[in-house]
């Protein structure tokens, strides 16, 4: 009867719970920090078709890749570092890329519903540097800063690479996940096919003067 017992639980948990996370490091979540960093050194503007987010989540039966495009922001450089910035994020530009035709504009609809980010009612999200310390390894850092999403603000902190900063030019990439029901994206998906908790983002940010 154990036996039988483990089978049935080993069932339940591959159908129904056993669904893994995209791979990415966890993003450190923690409350919103009130006041960002003042921007200091030369502000440049993030050429927003050069820059790119693209997302990925995981469900039971397999996973779904897409980008998101940005819609506005800027870096600040000073001293050959990178020490501040923003960025905004146009969620009615979510995009999948390994779908087609019907399939791929009903899931398109769907992450743009109340379900997942209620585009209607929080059409952007936002991003606001809030620190930027030196990682353990030569052209990593370790940024800080407030993440809103569905009206919901929080910090996270994660590694980036700088692969360019100067006076005039600035090129960052991050690799990181959230866990998508720290702001209110709380969708677990079909009984039988349930999402997993974080959504990994991959965030390429150019600026230029």
């Amino acid at each position: 009867m154990e036996k039988v017992f483990l089978s049935l639980t080993a069932g339940v948990c591959l159908l129904v719970s056993c669904v893994s996370n995209p791979e990415g490091k966890k993003a450190e979540t923690t409350d919103s920090v009130e006041t960002a960093v003042a921007a200091s050194g030369n502000e440049l503007a993030v050429d927003t078709t050069a820059s790119t987010v693209t997302w990925t989540g995981r469900k039971v039966s397999g996973q779904h890749h897409g980008t998101v495009k940005i819609k506005s922001g800027s870096l600040a450089v000073e001293g050959g570092k990178l020490v501040g910035g923003n960025f905004v994020i146009d969620l009615n530009t979510i995009t999948n890329q390994d779908l087609e035709g019907e399939y791929k504009g009903k899931l398109e609809g769907h992450l743009k519903s109340a379900d997942f980010f209620d585009v209607e009612n929080h059409p952007e999200a936002t991003f606001e540097v809030t620190g930027v310390t030196d990682g353990t390894e030569a052209g990593v850092i370790v940024v800080s800063g407030n993440l809103t999403l569905r009206g919901v603000t929080k910090n996270i902190t994660f590694d980036a690479h700088v692969e360019e900063a100067s006076d005039t030019a600035v090129k960052a990439t991050a690799d990181f996940n959230i866990a998508r029901e720290d702001w209110g994206v709380s969708y677990a998906g079909q009984a039988d096919d349930l999402i997993s908790k974080e959504i990994n983002l991959k965030i390429t940010l150019v600026a230029g003067a």
